[in-house]
């Protein structure tokens, strides 16, 4: 039976070792999906850490904004498929030039196609809303979409995974223990 869990921290929390960790135990064929196209050196860093963690066998692949198109050329070919990171996408559609309607209407589509999937998912995003008020627009923006893009996810999704200090609190599960 496939599944789709969304996991959501914030920085440094654990989230996508959890995700990598969980697609590891179920199992099979695994494609990551990763949203950051790094654009300095210490993101380029980040990014190169990332991959090192991951297993060599897994199959990547890299798509900053279309993730209905991924998806869909995925199908059937996987039996996981790990998406990281939800924010990082929201940043990337609002940086193109997105609406926040647009954007949305995204996001509710990536999450019916992953609901609706016959392959086990892992959303990662970030959990943004516990912190200060932004002193900018641009940041409050992002805050408040990603908010509700996170709201679209938790809501489809089968099980919800809260990463507190790298200690995973589930706080949905859709389907028995297991």
């Amino acid at each position: 039976m496939s599944k789709f869990i969304f996991i959501i921290g914030g920085a440094r929390s654990g989230k996508s070792r959890y995700g990598q960790d969980l697609a590891k135990s179920m199992g099979g064929k695994i494609a990551f999906v990763a949203t950051c196209v790094p654009g300095d050196k210490e993101m380029k860093k980040r990014v190169a850490l990332h991959k090192s963690s991951r297993p060599r066998h897994w199959t990547t692949i890299e798509e900053p904004k279309n993730l209905k198109s991924v998806l869909g050329a995925l199908k059937n070919k996987f039996d996981v498929v790990i998406i990281d990171c939800l924010g990082i996408l929201v940043s990337n559609l609002l940086a193109s030039g997105s609406s926040e309607k647009q954007i949305q209407n995204e996001i509710a589509s990536v999450a019916n196609v992953l609901s609706k999937s016959g392959t086990s998912s892992i959303v990662v995003s970030n959990e943004v809303g516990g912190g200060i008020v932004p002193d900018n627009a641009l940041a409050r923006k992002f805050r408040d979409i990603l908010g509700l893009a996170n709201q679209v996810m938790a809501d489809s999704a089968d099980d919800v995974i809260l990463m507190q200090s790298g200690i995973p609190v589930t706080i949905k599960r859709r389907f028995g223990s297991g």
